[in-house]
């Protein structure tokens, strides 16, 4: 296999395999590992465009701090680990204001306060917290406006670097929500905004009110359905994309089995994909990341997250962690270069795979825009 000189050393290699055999992404029960338990491996030097915002390459996605993976975390803790990701060489966190609710908003308000002015901060509006109803999807235009509100005291903050629309409520047009945002960007508490999961004809119609900056999906090497759905709308409006769930919630990183069992508050206990039978049926896919990862002197996850940022410059993924060394690992995705002969050939064998399992249960993708 043709290698590029960025590949990791060997010593690199080597350095990270402790990180690799613990639980991926902060997921599971596990208590985290405390941030002055270990040196920092690695700073995140690399920055990307979306739209004309810049971001670290890789930014931190703030869910699994409030337990949606499982495990119970300390406010300090993931305090520590959001300013331990920004000396790192993170610049780009991302929450929302039903996270926890309002969990995961107040502890990265407190982290970042002292480097307010060095960071983007990423957060969500679209379900009915405010009204005692966060399963509902709520994008009303009093209900935006409430929720910007709460989301600026908890984040300690007089201005949104980047506001999203959690998920399109069919029952409101878009074009009002970009007007709402329209309004809120020009009166400052707003600098930039975007969808999540959200169709090709809903961005169009969003954008030619209130041009967007980014679009946030999920997506990963098992989970594609962007790149038919909406990459050609983004590129040809220029609006940039941010995958959650780059990881593919951590299966394919090697510490999953089929006999793996979940908290009932574990999100992948409810996911089609996590099924003990869909879990057996995919192992050919962790297989086949690890022998790949192998080859490239890579952890699976620096493989799986090399992956997701070789689709495009103009992407930033935001894996999620709990944990230190596990944000460390991530980090390290940034200096996996491969061919794009290479990545042609991992693909081709993945192409070879049969994957069992949607990615949402019945009542998530009923939530998701299909428009």
């Amino acid at each position: 296999m043709k290698q590029t000189s960025s590949i990791f050393s060997r010593r690199a290699f080597l350095c990270m395999t402790a990180a690799a055999g613990m639980l991926a992404a902060g997921v599971g029960s596990a208590a985290p590992a405390a941030v002055g338990d270990h040196a920092r491996l690695r700073r995140l030097e690399e920055r990307r465009m979306l739209g004309n915002l810049e971001v670290s390459a890789i930014g931190l996605g703030c869910l699994p701090m409030v337990g949606y993976y499982g495990g119970k975390f300390e406010k300090k803790d993931m305090i520590a680990l959001i300013r331990y990701a920004f000396d790192s060489g993170v610049t780009f966190f991302d929450t929302a204001e039903v996270y926890g609710p309002y969990t995961s908003e107040t502890w990265v308000g407190e982290a970042l306060q002292p480097v307010r002015d060095k960071v983007v901060i990423a957060t969500k509006f679209g379900f009915g917290v405010e009204e005692g109803k966060p399963q509902a999807l709520n994008s009303r235009p009093e209900h935006i406006r409430r929720a910007v509100e709460g989301s600026l005291k908890r984040l300690r903050t007089d201005h949104i670097d980047l506001l999203y629309q959690h998920r399109v409520d069919p029952q409101v047009p878009v074009e009002d929500v970009a007007g709402v945002v329209g309004d809120l960007m020009r009166e400052g508490k707003v600098l930039h905004w975007g969808m999540s999961e959200a169709s090709s004809r809903s961005i169009r119609r969003a954008h030619a009110v209130t041009p967007l900056t980014a679009l946030q999906s999920e997506y990963g090497i098992w989970w594609r359905e962007p790149e038919t759905k909406t990459f050609a709308t983004l590129k040809e409006l220029g609006i940039g994309f941010v995958p959650y769930c780059p990881l593919c919630r951590a299966f394919p990183l090697g510490h999953i089995t089929p006999e793996t069992k979940f908290e009932k508050k574990d999100r992948r206990s409810t996911l089609p994909q996590f099924t003990e039978e869909a879990m057996r049926h995919n192992m050919p896919f962790v297989e086949l990341v690890a022998k790949w990862a192998k080859k490239t002197g890579a952890t699976p996850a620096q493989f799986v997250l090399g992956w997701v940022l070789a689709r495009g410059e103009n992407i930033a993924p935001i894996p999620g962690t709990t944990n230190p060394q596990h944000l460390d690992d991530f980090l390290g995705a940034a200096q996996l270069k491969l061919s794009a002969d290479d990545w042609k050939a991992f693909d081709e064998e993945f192409d070879q795979i049969d994957l069992m399992g949607h990615r949402a249960d019945p009542f998530t993708e009923s939530q998701i825009d299909h428009s």
